[in-house]
Protein backbone atom coordinates (compact mmCIF):
# COMPACT_ATOMS: atom_id res chain seq x y z
CA UNK A 1 0.00 0.00 0.00
CA UNK A 2 2.98 2.43 0.34
CA UNK A 3 4.38 1.42 -2.75
CA UNK A 4 1.36 2.29 -4.55
CA UNK A 5 0.80 5.80 -2.68
CA UNK A 6 4.22 6.73 -3.39
CA UNK A 7 3.89 5.72 -7.19
CA UNK A 8 0.36 7.21 -7.17
CA UNK A 9 2.38 10.90 -5.66
CA UNK A 10 4.77 10.63 -8.49
CA UNK A 11 2.21 9.64 -11.18
CA UNK A 12 0.76 12.48 -10.45
CA UNK A 13 3.65 14.78 -10.51
CA UNK A 14 3.87 13.94 -13.83
CA UNK A 15 1.03 16.16 -14.42
CA UNK A 16 3.43 19.08 -13.64
CA UNK A 17 4.54 18.79 -16.98
CA UNK A 18 2.04 20.20 -19.13
CA UNK A 19 1.82 23.22 -16.41
CA UNK A 20 5.17 23.97 -17.76
CA UNK A 21 5.34 22.39 -20.96
CA UNK A 22 2.63 24.17 -21.97
CA UNK A 23 3.75 27.41 -22.45
CA UNK A 24 6.44 27.16 -25.38
CA UNK A 25 5.57 29.20 -28.01
CA UNK A 26 6.59 33.08 -28.88
CA UNK A 27 4.95 34.73 -32.05
CA UNK A 28 5.52 32.72 -34.91
CA UNK A 29 4.16 32.89 -38.31
CA UNK A 30 4.17 29.29 -39.00
CA UNK A 31 3.65 26.29 -37.85
CA UNK A 32 6.04 25.18 -34.86
CA UNK A 33 6.65 21.50 -32.92
CA UNK A 34 8.51 20.84 -30.60
CA UNK A 35 9.22 17.31 -29.01
CA UNK A 36 10.40 17.22 -25.59
CA UNK A 37 11.31 13.66 -23.58
CA UNK A 38 10.59 13.66 -20.14
CA UNK A 39 12.87 12.69 -17.66
CA UNK A 40 12.35 11.92 -13.80
CA UNK A 41 14.82 10.61 -11.33
CA UNK A 42 17.03 9.72 -14.59
CA UNK A 43 14.47 7.20 -15.90
CA UNK A 44 12.74 8.00 -19.02
CA UNK A 45 9.34 8.81 -17.80
CA UNK A 46 7.33 10.07 -20.91
CA UNK A 47 6.68 12.43 -23.98
CA UNK A 48 5.64 15.83 -24.56
CA UNK A 49 4.76 16.97 -27.72
CA UNK A 50 3.50 20.66 -28.44
CA UNK A 51 2.57 22.37 -31.92
CA UNK A 52 1.59 26.06 -32.75
CA UNK A 53 -1.09 26.31 -35.38
CA UNK A 54 -1.93 30.09 -37.24
CA UNK A 55 -5.45 30.68 -37.39
CA UNK A 56 -7.04 33.69 -38.64
CA UNK A 57 -7.02 36.35 -36.05
CA UNK A 58 -4.67 33.95 -33.84
CA UNK A 59 -3.19 30.47 -33.28
CA UNK A 60 -4.23 27.33 -31.78
CA UNK A 61 -1.85 25.56 -29.44
CA UNK A 62 -2.18 21.83 -28.76
CA UNK A 63 -0.52 19.74 -26.35
CA UNK A 64 -0.24 15.44 -26.02
CA UNK A 65 1.36 14.56 -23.04
CA UNK A 66 2.13 10.82 -22.56
CA UNK A 67 3.84 8.45 -20.20
CA UNK A 68 6.41 5.74 -20.77
CA UNK A 69 8.51 3.07 -19.57
CA UNK A 70 7.92 1.90 -15.63
CA UNK A 71 5.83 4.26 -15.36
CA UNK A 72 3.44 3.75 -18.04
CA UNK A 73 3.11 0.31 -16.63
CA UNK A 74 2.33 1.42 -13.15
CA UNK A 75 0.58 4.90 -13.86
CA UNK A 76 -0.75 5.29 -17.79
CA UNK A 77 -1.40 9.08 -18.43
CA UNK A 78 -2.29 10.22 -21.93
CA UNK A 79 -3.07 14.24 -21.64
CA UNK A 80 -4.43 16.00 -24.51
CA UNK A 81 -4.79 20.14 -24.55
CA UNK A 82 -5.80 22.12 -26.65
CA UNK A 83 -5.92 26.59 -26.46
CA UNK A 84 -7.33 29.25 -28.58
CA UNK A 85 -5.11 32.46 -29.00
CA UNK A 86 -6.50 35.99 -30.07
CA UNK A 87 -4.09 38.12 -32.11
CA UNK A 88 -3.31 40.20 -29.00
CA UNK A 89 -1.74 36.67 -27.17
CA UNK A 90 -5.28 36.69 -25.27
CA UNK A 91 -6.46 33.26 -24.37
CA UNK A 92 -10.05 32.59 -25.40
CA UNK A 93 -10.79 28.95 -24.42
CA UNK A 94 -9.21 25.35 -23.19
CA UNK A 95 -10.28 22.15 -23.87
CA UNK A 96 -8.37 19.06 -21.69
CA UNK A 97 -8.69 15.28 -21.88
CA UNK A 98 -7.04 13.37 -19.44
CA UNK A 99 -6.62 9.62 -18.70
CA UNK A 100 -5.01 9.15 -15.64
CA UNK A 101 -4.13 5.73 -13.76
CA UNK A 102 -7.94 4.90 -13.58
CA UNK A 103 -9.10 8.15 -13.78
CA UNK A 104 -10.90 10.04 -16.82
CA UNK A 105 -11.34 13.76 -16.95
CA UNK A 106 -12.38 16.49 -19.03
CA UNK A 107 -11.79 19.96 -18.54
CA UNK A 108 -13.47 23.42 -20.30
CA UNK A 109 -12.33 27.28 -19.91
CA UNK A 110 -13.59 30.03 -21.16
CA UNK A 111 -12.27 33.22 -20.94
CA UNK A 112 -14.39 36.26 -21.13
CA UNK A 113 -12.65 39.08 -21.88
CA UNK A 114 -15.18 41.93 -22.06
CA UNK A 115 -15.91 40.69 -18.39
CA UNK A 116 -12.72 39.63 -17.23
CA UNK A 117 -13.89 36.16 -16.75
CA UNK A 118 -12.89 32.35 -16.65
CA UNK A 119 -15.10 29.95 -16.45
CA UNK A 120 -13.90 26.96 -15.48
CA UNK A 121 -15.66 23.38 -15.93
CA UNK A 122 -14.03 19.68 -14.66
CA UNK A 123 -16.33 16.44 -15.58
CA UNK A 124 -15.74 13.28 -14.40
CA UNK A 125 -16.35 11.19 -17.89
CA UNK A 126 -16.38 7.48 -16.09
CA UNK A 127 -18.84 8.67 -13.51
CA UNK A 128 -20.73 11.19 -15.89
CA UNK A 129 -20.80 13.50 -13.31
CA UNK A 130 -19.48 17.43 -12.52
CA UNK A 131 -16.16 17.73 -10.45
CA UNK A 132 -16.00 21.67 -10.13
CA UNK A 133 -17.22 24.60 -11.39
CA UNK A 134 -16.20 27.93 -10.93
CA UNK A 135 -16.31 31.18 -12.34
CA UNK A 136 -12.48 33.33 -11.50
CA UNK A 137 -12.20 37.54 -11.65
CA UNK A 138 -9.59 37.96 -13.97
CA UNK A 139 -7.55 41.12 -15.74
CA UNK A 140 -9.59 41.70 -19.02
CA UNK A 141 -5.95 39.86 -21.63
CA UNK A 142 -4.63 36.82 -19.58
CA UNK A 143 -2.75 34.23 -20.93
CA UNK A 144 -2.76 30.49 -19.95
CA UNK A 145 0.24 27.81 -19.93
CA UNK A 146 0.76 28.10 -23.93
CA UNK A 147 0.35 31.82 -24.28
CA UNK A 148 2.00 32.31 -21.35
CA UNK A 149 5.21 31.44 -22.44
CA UNK A 150 4.15 33.34 -25.64
CA UNK A 151 4.57 36.04 -23.67
CA UNK A 152 7.87 34.70 -21.91
CA UNK A 153 9.78 34.74 -25.38
CA UNK A 154 8.84 37.76 -26.63
CA UNK A 155 9.87 39.76 -23.31
CA UNK A 156 13.40 41.39 -23.41
CA UNK A 157 15.04 40.85 -19.94
CA UNK A 158 18.55 40.03 -19.77
CA UNK A 159 19.79 38.00 -16.49
CA UNK A 160 18.95 39.75 -13.22
CA UNK A 161 15.74 41.35 -14.67
CA UNK A 162 12.36 40.34 -14.07
CA UNK A 163 8.85 41.04 -15.64
CA UNK A 164 5.35 39.57 -14.06
CA UNK A 165 2.27 38.49 -17.01
CA UNK A 166 -1.54 38.18 -15.94
CA UNK A 167 -1.84 34.22 -15.76
CA UNK A 168 -5.20 32.05 -15.18
CA UNK A 169 -5.81 28.54 -15.58
CA UNK A 170 -9.22 28.87 -15.30
CA UNK A 171 -9.51 27.96 -11.25
CA UNK A 172 -7.30 30.78 -10.36
CA UNK A 173 -5.48 34.49 -11.64
CA UNK A 174 -2.30 35.76 -11.03
CA UNK A 175 0.57 38.07 -12.17
CA UNK A 176 2.91 35.77 -12.36
CA UNK A 177 6.56 36.53 -11.61
CA UNK A 178 9.40 35.66 -14.68
CA UNK A 179 12.87 36.22 -13.58
CA UNK A 180 16.04 36.16 -16.46
CA UNK A 181 18.82 34.66 -13.85
CA UNK A 182 21.73 32.95 -15.87
CA UNK A 183 23.75 32.30 -19.52
CA UNK A 184 23.97 28.92 -19.21
CA UNK A 185 24.93 25.85 -22.04
CA UNK A 186 22.14 23.23 -22.44
CA UNK A 187 23.69 19.95 -24.18
CA UNK A 188 20.56 18.55 -26.08
CA UNK A 189 20.02 15.30 -28.88
CA UNK A 190 20.22 18.02 -30.86
CA UNK A 191 23.37 19.21 -29.91
CA UNK A 192 24.40 22.51 -27.43
CA UNK A 193 22.75 25.24 -27.12
CA UNK A 194 23.75 28.76 -25.35
CA UNK A 195 20.89 29.76 -23.43
CA UNK A 196 19.14 32.08 -20.95
CA UNK A 197 17.93 30.06 -17.97
CA UNK A 198 14.35 31.71 -16.84
CA UNK A 199 12.41 30.93 -13.53
CA UNK A 200 8.45 31.01 -13.94
CA UNK A 201 6.61 31.70 -10.07
CA UNK A 202 3.64 29.87 -10.90
CA UNK A 203 4.07 27.44 -7.80
CA UNK A 204 3.93 28.39 -3.95
CA UNK A 205 0.37 29.18 -4.52
CA UNK A 206 0.41 31.82 -7.46
CA UNK A 207 -1.43 29.67 -9.38
CA UNK A 208 -0.42 25.90 -8.45
CA UNK A 209 -0.51 25.16 -4.65
CA UNK A 210 2.14 22.19 -4.64
CA UNK A 211 5.67 23.79 -3.52
CA UNK A 212 8.38 23.74 -6.24
CA UNK A 213 10.21 25.81 -8.43
CA UNK A 214 9.97 26.02 -12.45
CA UNK A 215 12.54 26.98 -15.06
CA UNK A 216 12.91 26.96 -18.86
CA UNK A 217 15.86 27.41 -20.56
CA UNK A 218 15.26 29.49 -23.79
CA UNK A 219 18.22 29.75 -26.03
CA UNK A 220 19.93 33.32 -26.17
CA UNK A 221 18.87 34.22 -29.69
CA UNK A 222 16.60 35.82 -31.53
CA UNK A 223 14.29 32.66 -31.98
CA UNK A 224 14.55 32.57 -28.04
CA UNK A 225 13.59 28.35 -28.50
CA UNK A 226 12.64 26.08 -25.46
CA UNK A 227 15.44 23.74 -25.17
CA UNK A 228 14.60 22.45 -21.58
CA UNK A 229 11.78 22.79 -18.91
CA UNK A 230 12.49 21.75 -15.30
CA UNK A 231 10.47 21.30 -12.15
CA UNK A 232 12.07 21.05 -9.28
CA UNK A 233 9.71 19.56 -6.30
CA UNK A 234 10.35 18.77 -2.87
CA UNK A 235 13.50 16.08 -2.26
CA UNK A 236 11.21 13.06 -1.87
CA UNK A 237 9.47 13.64 -5.11
CA UNK A 238 12.61 14.76 -7.07
CA UNK A 239 12.69 16.97 -10.49
CA UNK A 240 10.67 16.32 -13.45
CA UNK A 241 13.16 17.18 -16.63
CA UNK A 242 11.58 18.07 -20.63
CA UNK A 243 14.87 17.87 -22.75
CA UNK A 244 14.50 18.80 -26.51
CA UNK A 245 14.61 16.31 -28.69
CA UNK A 246 12.84 17.27 -32.01
CA UNK A 247 11.91 20.66 -33.45
CA UNK A 248 9.76 20.95 -36.71
CA UNK A 249 8.73 23.98 -38.80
Amino acid sequence: MICNTRMDMRARLLLCVPCIALTLFAQAPAKETFTYGVEWRLIRAGLAKISLTPLTGGWQGDVHIESAGLVSKLYRIDDNYAVTIDEQLCARSTFMKAIEGKRERETKVTFDRANSKASYLERDLLQNKTVLAKETDTAGCVVEWVSGLYKVRAMKLEPGQSGTIPMSDGKRFAHVKVEAQEREEVITPLGKFKTVRYEIYAFDGALIARKARAFIWLTDDAKKTPVQIRVRMQFLIGTINLLLEKEEH
